[in-house]
């Protein structure tokens, strides 16, 4: 059987991002949406999803890049000078294995996130990180571990098949994500073992930003069985606060709405829904 989980990252970035969630749920093939606790636009994308019941919405933690949700003043091994997340990665990672108060200031920052999205009131549907920091084993960990008294049902590990996305587009030569797939697939085993549901594959690493109305369609016509899912970055326009450069963000808008997006994702005879309503 198949089973398709259509995201949009980043909701609550800006009201560009809100309006494309809300135009692709309504008139498209957007199933769910990850939100920013702590983003500028965080309050109006709640309200949308509140019109919207059949929304499913999860939690974005935001690790890197962002805004947390905390003082800065209280994480000053996880930012930056401006007050944001810090956006070197690898050595953040480093500082979480050397630095146990970095590791402390991890675990309030997230508890402080899903403590912000419980506020919302909104059914929690699933967990992911922007730019997938969640993979990081020292992040899982107190992800798995935090998100377990929150209600956490799923979270996303970030796996693609190159061979998919070859027959979707004949000219692609996707790298494989050497960087995370370790990870990813340690993530993965401590998810199971965990009890949580986690898609079998994710479309939408090796195209992101990119995902544009022909792809999407020619992923959807090749849509394997099990549960898949496809994430993407839309905005109605560009040039907000957090924007990432080059991303075709209008371009992933048209993607979800679509007329051949809806036809392939209607052909494909995918059950769709967020993760939460296969967890069965």
């Amino acid at each position: 059987m198949k089973r398709l989980v259509v995201t949009a990252d980043d909701f609550g970035l800006s009201l560009e991002v809100n309006e494309a969630v809300e135009q692709a749920h309504r008139g498209g093939i957007l199933t769910a949406a990850s939100l920013m606790v702590s983003a500028p636009a965080a309050a109006d994308a709640v309200a949308r999803a509140k019109r919207m019941p059949s929304l499913r919405v999860g939690l974005h933690l935001v690790l890197v890049e962002a805004w947390p949700t905390l003082p800065a003043a209280q994480l000053p091994d996880l930012t930056d000078a401006a007050g944001l997340m810090r956006a070197d990665m690898a050595r953040v990672g480093l500082d979480l294995a050397r630095k146990p108060a970095a590791r402390h200031q991890l675990a309030a920052e997230i508890t402080a996130q899903f403590e912000a999205y419980r506020a919302t009131g909104l059914p929690l549907d699933h967990v992911n990180a922007h730019k997938h920091f969640h993979v990081h084993p020292l992040i899982a960990g107190a992800v798995l571990r935090i998100g377990r008294g929150y209600g956490m049902r799923a979270i996303r590990v970030p796996r693609e098949p190159r061979q998919l996305l070859r027959r979707a587009e004949a000219s692609a030569r996707p790298r494989p994500a050497l960087d995370i797939a370790p990870w990813a697939a340690l993530l993965a085993v401590r998810a199971r073992q965990a009890g949580l549901l986690i898609p079998d594959r994710t479309l939408g690493l090796a195209w992101s930003g990119a995902m544009t109305p022909l792809r999407v369609a020619a992923l959807l016509a090749q849509l394997p069985d099990g549960l898949t899912e496809l994430y993407t970055h839309p905005a109605t326009a560009g040039g907000f606060p957090g924007e990432a450069p080059g991303y075709l963000y209008a371009d992933e808008h048209d993607a979800l709405v679509d007329p051949a997006s809806r036809a392939a994702a209607d052909a494909s005879g995918a059950l769709r829904g967020g993760v939460s309503d296969f967890s069965d």
